[in-house]
C-alpha cells in the first residue's frame, strides 16, 4: 500500500438539498430508517458494493467503508430549500412514493426539517409556483442569503462539514457563453448587474456553497457547474463539484446496454427512447423550455459510447430521439421504452424492446446518497474541481469541452474510474483488471 492522507470523517456532515419534494424526501426517509435498523440502503454502492483490491495473495474484496474513511449514516444531518413551505413529513406524505409504514416511525425527524426559502426566478420552472422564496434584488443577492443560510445551518447543527446537492427541477436550458461563464470575474460581473438570462438561480447556489468551502453536485441536467468559471472557483476554493443529472432509469440502461453493441460490433440503425411519468417533474419537463435541458443531458450518453467517427459502417447514421410525456396517474412510476433498431451479419436487421417500469426517487434516493458521501471524501482527501470519478451516478458527465476533453459515459469505464479512485484514496494501486 503507498501512503494517502485523507483527513477521518470527524463529527456531523451536513447535507443541504436544493428541492423538498419526491427525490429529496425519499432520500432523506431512508437514510433515517435504515440508521434505526428499519430498512435497508439498497442500491447504495457505498453501503453495498465491494472492491477488489491488491493482487495474487495479497487479493481481497472490501466495502468502500473498509478501504477509505465514509461519514457514517449516524452522523448526516439534514437542510434543505424548497419554494414549497412544507416540511420534509409533509412532502414526503404530499409525494405519495413511500408508504406510510415507511414514514411514519420517522416521523418527528422528518417535521424537524423545515425547507429555507428557496432562491427561485419562476421564469426559469414555469410551472412552479411556490411562494416559500427570497425576495433578492440581484442573482448576487441570491448568493449572500444562501451564504448566510450554509452558515446558519452549521451553527444550529453543529455540522463540521456541508455537502450541497442539487434535487430540484430542470430549469431552462441555459447554453455556455464564453462572455458571462469564461471566467469566474465575468460571472460574478454578470451576478452583480443581475443578469437573469445568463445566470440562473441554480449557479447561485453553486457560488455560494462552494465559497462556504462546501462541495456541490448538481443532479439535473442545468448547465449550472459547468461552465469554466464555475471550474475556476472550485479550483479557488479547493471545493469537489460534480454533475449533471442523476443517472436513475432510461439513461441508466442506455449506458449499460450500448457498450454491449459496441463489443459485438454489431450495428445501430435508430434508438427511439419515450418516458411516461406524473410528479413534479414531470410537470416541469412538460414546458419544451425545460424539456429541451432535459433531452441535450439524455442525447449526449449514447453518441459517446458509439461514435461515428470509430465505426462508421455501424454507427454512422444513428437516428436518436428522446421524448419524455407528462402523465399524472403514474406519478413518480416512470415508464420507460427503449425501442432499439439494430444490424449484423450482412445488414440484415433486428430489433430490442426495453420496458422498464421503474420508480424514480427509489433509484434516484441511493445516488444522493453516494454522491454527498464521496463527494465529502474526496474534499477530506483534497480532491478538487471536476471529480470525473461520479460519473458512473451521472447522465451527462463533466468534463472540460474547452480544451477538447470527451465525457465518459460507458457505466463499465465509468465503474472502473469509480474503483481505482477509491482504491488510490485508500492507498491501494489502481489497475483495470475486470472482477
Amino acid at each position: 500500500m503507498k501512503e494517502t492522507i485523507v483527513a477521518p470523517a470527524e463529527g456531523k456532515l451536513g447535507i443541504m438539498v436544493v428541492g423538498c419534494g419526491a427525490v429529496a424526501t425519499t432520500f432523506m426517509t431512508g437514510v433515517l430508517m435504515a440508521r434505526k435498523g428499519l430498512a435497508k440502503p439498497i442500491g447504495s454502492m457505498t453501503q453495498y458494493d465491494k472492491i477488489r483490491v491488491g493482487q495474487g495473495k495479497e487479493k481481497k474484496y472490501l466495502h468502500y467503508g473498509d478501504i477509505v474513511p465514509l461519514a457514517k449514516l449516524d452522523d448526516i444531518v439534514f437542510g434543505t430549500w424548497d419554494c414549497y413551505p412544507q416540511n420534509a413529513y409533509q412532502a414526503a406524505v404530499y409525494a405519495e412514493v413511500l408508504k406510510a409504514k415507511d414514514i411514519e416511525p420517522v416521523r418527528n425527524e422528518l417535521e424537524k426539517i423545515k425547507p429555507l426559502k428557496a432562491a427561485f426566478d419562476h421564469n426559469y420552472a414555469k410551472r412552479i409556483d411556490g411562494d416559500n422564496v427570497k425576495d433578492c434584488a440581484t442573482r448576487w443577492d441570491m448568493v449572500q442569503e444562501l451564504k448566510k443560510d450554509i452558515q446558519n445551518f452549521k451553527k444550529e447543527t453543529g455540522a463540521n462539514r456541508v455537502v450541497v446537492i442539487w434535487a430540484a427541477s430542470t430549469e431552462i436550458y441555459v447554453p455556455y457563453d464564453e462572455k458571462f461563464h469564461g471566467t469566474l470575474d465575468a460571472l460574478e460581473q454578470a451576478m452583480k448587474a443581475n443578469d437573469r438570462e445568463h445566470v440562473a438561480p441554480s449557479m447561485c447556489y453553486a457560488y455560494a456553497a462552494l465559497t462556504e468551502g462546501c462541495p456541490f453536485i448538481m443532479g439535473a441536467p442545468n448547465t449550472t457547474v459547468d461552465i469554466p468559471a464555475m471550474w475556476e472557483l472550485a479550483e479557488k476554493t479547493k471545493m469537489p463539484i460534480a454533475g449533471k443529472d442523476f443517472k436513475t432509469g432510461q439513461t441508466l440502461v442506455k449506458s449499460g446496454f450500448a457498450p454491449i453493441l459496441k463489443v459485438r460490433n454489431l450495428g445501430l440503425s435508430g434508438w427511439f427512447s419515450t418516458n411516461i411519468l406524473g410528479n413534479r417533474d414531470g410537470l416541469v419537463l412538460d414546458e419544451p423550455a425545460n424539456f429541451h435541458t432535459k433531452e441535450v443531458s439524455k442525447l449526449s450518453t449514447l453518441e459517446a459510447i458509439l461514435r461515428k467517427e470509430d465505426q462508421p459502417d455501424l454507427y454512422g447514421n444513428i437516428y436518436h430521439k428522446v421524448r419524455i410525456n407528462y402523465y399524472p396517474p403514474r406519478n413518480d412510476n416512470k415508464e420507460g421504452w427503449d425501442n432499439i433498431d439494430i444490424f449484423g451479419w450482412m445488414g440484415y436487421p433486428m430489433q430490442i424492446k426495453i420496458n422498464f417500469l421503474c420508480r424514480d426517487s427509489i433509484l434516484a434516493a441511493p445516488l444522493l446518497l453516494d454522491l454527498t458521501l464521496l463527494s465529502d471524501l474526496a474534499a477530506r482527501a483534497g480532491r478538487y474541481g471536476i471529480q470525473r470519478f461520479l460519473s458512473f451516478f451521472l447522465k451527462s458527465p463533466m468534463h472540460d469541452y474547452t480544451k477538447g476533453e470527451e465525457a465518459v459515459n460507458n457505466l463499465f469505464d465509468q465503474y472502473v474510474m469509480l474503483k481505482n479512485a477509491i482504491r488510490e484514496m485508500g492507498g491501494y494501486e489502481p489497475d483495470e483488471l475486470i472482477d
